[in-house]
Order: C-alpha cells, then structure tokens, then sequence
C-alpha cells in the first residue's frame, strides 16, 4: 500500500516536470520567433532608414541645383536689364542724332532752295538788263544755282585782241549795274578762245584767254566800281569748248568770255562745318 502511494507521488512528480519542461519550450520557441520578427523589423527599419537618408541627400542636392538655378536666371536677368537699360539709352541718342540730322538736312535744302530762287531772281535781272544785245552775242543762262552770263567774241573783242570794244564796255556797264544792286554774288570771268594757235601779241591761246578776262575785270572794277574783292579771273584757252572746233560756226561760239555769277554760300558752309 505504501509502495503503491510512492508509485503515484513518483508520476504526479514526473507529469510536473513533464509539464513543466513543456511549457518553458513554448515560450522559448514563442521568444525566437518574436526575436526573430524583431531582428526583420529592424532590418526594415534600417533599411527605411538608408532610402530615406538617400532621398534627403537627393533632395538637398536637387534644391542646391534649384538655388543654382534661381541664382543664374537672376544674372541673366540683371544682364539683360542693364543690357535693355544700354540699348535704350543708345536708342534714345540714335533718335536725337537722327533728329538733328534731320534738321540739318532740313535747313541746307532751305538754304539751297534760296540760293535757286536769288540765282532765277538774278537770272531776270540780268536778261532784263541786257535785252537790247543780240541774242546771237550775248545768252543769259541758270544752271546747278548759278547764273551765267557768255559774251561772245563778236560782242567784246577785235580778232586777237584783249582791248574791249564801246559796244563789250556798254554791255559790262548794264551788268555791272546788275552786279552792284546785288553785293552778295560772286563774280568768276572766265577767258575762252578756239583752237587756231594765236600768231599776233600773245604768246598762245592761254595769254590771250588770260588778258581777255582781266581786261574785262579792270573795267567792272575802274569804270563802273564793282568790289574787286568778289571778282575773280581765269583763262581755259581752247580747252573748254562749247562746240567742236572743227567748223567756222563752231569755233566762234568757243571764243566767247563767260561771267559766272554765283550767291554767296557763307550760311550754307558753315551749316556744313557744323
């Protein structure tokens, strides 16, 4: 009986332990596995971490380039406002050049205008004044605002000579009368002769050109007060013919004295020294 009790208490005692070894297995087996959940959650988080760390990096960077960015456009548009600023400004002197040159242009047509309507105006005067010659001697003619005045040979001269004839001092004298009324003309005389090689008093063509418009100054000048200041003489020989040489007809229109009457230009070379 008492061996049967040892028997019982021997088998409660082993089921304890049995028991016992059975539930310290489970929660060592429920421990891994929570370790194990723990050691793949903090992988996750790491490795959450690392994207993360990633992501913050590119982002820093990409705002770095944006603030790059921002930092370059405000240059550039620095630039070009200073860049407009300039243009304007150049803009704005072009148009005040272009205006002045405008003006400019303005005032020497105005000038040059007058100067064509004194030289028309003198143009009259003289062909008025100098209406009783024959056509055939003496022409009256405006031409680039000049007025000029041929004397034929016939009208002035004897064949050869420089010495004027009463009928060339009588024509001088209504011209300078003409010349006198109007102080602000330039008088230039110019001497022409034909091709035939003169074989009296000159030595050629030239000095006889020459005398010829100097013998017609000395009148203007002595005889009927012309301002020799305004008067200048010149000779071209043969060397300017208004027809060929080659005829009697021709010829005798080459030998002829011009008198070139030309306004005073003062105004208009000083708006072009300007």
């Amino acid at each position: 009986m008492q061996n049967n009790h040892r028997h019982v208490i021997i088998i409660l005692a082993a089921c304890v332990l049995f028991m016992a070894s059975c539930v310290s297995k489970k929660k060592y087996l429920e421990s891994q596995v929570a370790i194990r959940y723990l050691k793949y959650d903090s992988t996750q988080l790491a490795n959450k971490v690392n994207s993360l760390t990633t992501t913050v990096t590119d982002l820093q960077q990409q705002v770095a380039d944006q603030k790059k960015l921002i930092a370059d456009l405000q240059k550039k548009n620095a630039d070009l406002q200073a860049s407009a600023s300039f243009t304007q400004t150049e803009l704005t002197q072009r148009q005040k050049e272009l205006q002045e040159q405008q003006q400019k242009l303005t005032q020497l047509q105005n000038l040059l205008d007058q100067q064509k309507q004194k030289s028309e105006e003198l143009r009259k005067k003289m062909a008025d004044a100098l209406s009783g010659f024959a056509a055939s001697d003496l022409t009256v003619t405006q031409k680039n605002g000049k007025v000029y005045v041929s004397l034929s040979e016939n009208l002035l001269f004897p064949s050869g000579s420089a010495a004027v004839n009463a009928q060339g001092k009588e024509a001088l004298g209504k011209l300078a009368g003409v010349l006198n009324a109007n102080a602000d003309i330039s008088i230039n005389i110019e001497g022409h002769t034909d091709s035939i090689p003169i074989r009296k008093t000159y030595e050629d063509n030239w000095a006889l050109s020459l005398a010829r418009s100097a013998s017609i100054v000395r009148i203007l000048t002595k005889d009927y007060n012309v301002d020799p200041v305004r008067v200048i003489a010149s000779g071209h020989s043969e060397y300017d013919p208004v027809e060929s040489n080659s005829t009697a007809e021709g010829r005798a229109k080459n030998r002829r004295t011009e008198i070139i009457l030309s306004p005073k230009l003062d105004e208009l070379y000083k708006l072009l020294e300007q």
